[in-house]
Parts: structure tokens; C-alpha cells; sequence
């Protein structure tokens, strides 16, 4: 069994996009850092990392984006856990949905603080695509949800504009045809609105890299193999901005909105959605 404490530092050192910011992250300094992320290549037998040291930057491996995807699923359960057991015999239940590329740690902070705040309301935290998250919504498997959408897309209790930009690495021909596109997998809203945009140009294109994970994308972006449509808090230094002048406008507004089932909401949904408001609004 993997140790859950490397696992977390893991998941930092990525989402940070490299030892010393991921170190940040969970209080360590980077020699410490690299001490676990070996450690953790020693409990898996496998490389994890590709590091960069003339950038300081680091890529996934193809099994270290295969474990992250399992990886960011245990580290946001350990928190629900955390929160399930800190809640006592429970004053209800809420059941949230958080996209995909979610940052992990921020996910984390956001769980931990509503269960300081609120020990006796136990949450149920679900992530995926914005798709699947609605369908969920729409069949009463979930309260509330976390999605990207466009913005102004349908009613929300809220909503936080978010700013997509076309990437790519440092070595990629963005002249080429066809194409070559890094995405997220079939139902992700950047996606759709990469390949909508490129037809709509009559650029020709092709899927040279399909992920699930913003880990993944993240690393296939830093390895030149095409272009992908980033939220900018997303982009990592060995991402290059891709600009007008090459053929790629500003993308159409984003926006990462929270919307409920379409019922009357209990005290515990009143209060995870006040907490939300409060903590997205900074």
C-alpha cells in the first residue's frame, strides 16, 4: 500500500509544477521533497518523474500520470474521510461535485476548512467532467456541483470568471497541418471549444494527446506534443502562450459556476454554499 503522505506530496509537486513550489505547498523543503518523491518511485518500483534541472521543472512519466489519476482520487478521499470522522454522529450529509482539473490542494483546503467550521455535516465529494457532474445533478446523485461551463451558460448560485488561454511547448510548429491537439477526454468544455474554434478557422486538426487528468494535459503541453486551451492559472513554465498573431485569438469567456439540484436545499447545503461563496470569492 502507497503511503498517503508521499502520495500528497506528489500530487503538490505537480499542481506547483516543480520540488521547491510543491515543498510550499505541504511545509517541506525541496531536499525533503525529492527524498519522498524517490521513496514513493521505490514503494511503486516505477520512474515517476522527469526532471528538468536547467528549467527546474518536472513531467509526469506515463506511470506517473497513471498513478496520479488514482493518486488525486485517494488524497481528496483521505480528506473526505477526515471530514466524515471529525463530524461526530453527523447533522446531515451534502453530496458535492468538483471538476476534473480541480486544483487538488485548493480542494483540500476548501474540505478541511468547511469541516473545522461545520464538524457535524458530513460531505460526499465526487470529481469528473462538468458533463457528467450535470447529469449527476439532474438524476439526484449529487446536491451541488463545481463545473465549467460558458460563461453566462444557465442559472447558478454563483459563478467566478476564469481565463482560457492556447498553449503550447517550447518546440512545437504551431503552423502545422494538421494540428496537433492536446485535450482533455470526449464532454470536457475546453475540449469542445478548442476543436469548435480551430473548424470554425477551417484549420485542419488532429488529437495527438487525450487525457483526463490537468496532470496529464500538463505534461503533454511540456513535452511539444501540440496545443491545448488552458485556464492561465493552469500554465507552467515550460508552457509557451500562443497569441493572436499566430492565429489564436482570446477564447471565448469561461467561467467555473455553482449550481444545485433543482430542489429546496437543507441548512447543510445553505452552509457548504455560503462557505464556497466566501472562500472562491478570494
Amino acid at each position: 500500500m502507497y503511503d498517503l503522505d508521499l502520495l500528497k506530496t506528489f500530487v503538490c509537486v505537480i499542481d506547483a509544477g516543480g520540488f521547491t513550489k510543491g515543498g510550499e505547498r505541504v511545509n517541506r523543503t525541496q531536499s525533503t521533497v525529492s527524498q519522498q518523491i524517490r521513496k514513493l518511485e521505490d514503494q511503486v518500483g516505477r520512474a515517476l518523474l522527469v526532471r528538468h534541472r536547467a528549467c527546474k521543472e518536472v513531467q509526469l512519466t506515463e506511470d506517473g500520470e497513471r498513478l496520479m489519476s488514482y493518486a488525486r482520487r485517494l488524497v481528496l478521499l483521505a480528506s473526505e474521510a477526515q471530514a466524515v470522522m471529525q463530524s461526530g454522529d453527523g447533522a446531515g450529509l451534502v453530496r458535492l461535485g468538483v471538476p476534473e482539473d480541480f486544483d487538488v490542494q485548493r480542494m483540500m483546503q476548501l474540505l478541511s476548512g468547511f469541516a473545522g467550521r461545520h464538524p457535524r455535516i458530513r460531505l460526499d465529494t465526487v470529481n469528473g467532467l462538468s458533463l457528467d457532474l450535470k447529469s449527476r445533478l439532474a438524476n439526484d446523485d449529487l446536491d451541488l456541483a463545481l463545473i465549467k461551463r460558458n460563461a453566462g451558460e444557465g442559472t447558478a448560485l454563483a459563478s467566478w470568471p476564469e481565463e482560457l488561454v492556447w498553449v503550447s511547448g517550447t518546440q512545437v510548429d504551431v503552423y502545422q497541418t494538421p494540428l496537433p491537439l492536446v485535450v482533455y477526454a470526449q464532454g470536457c468544455i475546453y475540449r469542445n471549444r478548442l476543436i469548435h474554434t480551430l473548424e470554425s478557422q477551417g484549420r485542419a486538426w488532429r488529437i495527438a494527446f487525450s487525457s483526463q487528468s490537468l496532470a496529464g494535459i500538463q505534461a503533454a503541453v511540456s513535452a511539444n506534443l501540440g496545443i491545448s486551451l488552458l485556464p492561465r492559472t493552469a500554465v507552467l513554465a515550460g508552457h509557451r502562450e500562443l497569441s493572436s498573431t499566430e492565429g489564436f485569438g482570446l477564447p471565448p469567456a469561461s467561467e467555473l459556476a455553482l449550481v444545485s439540484a433543482d430542489r429546496t436545499q437543507s441548512q447543510s447545503q445553505r452552509l457548504l454554499i455560503e462557505y464556497l461563496l466566501e472562500q472562491l470569492h478570494t
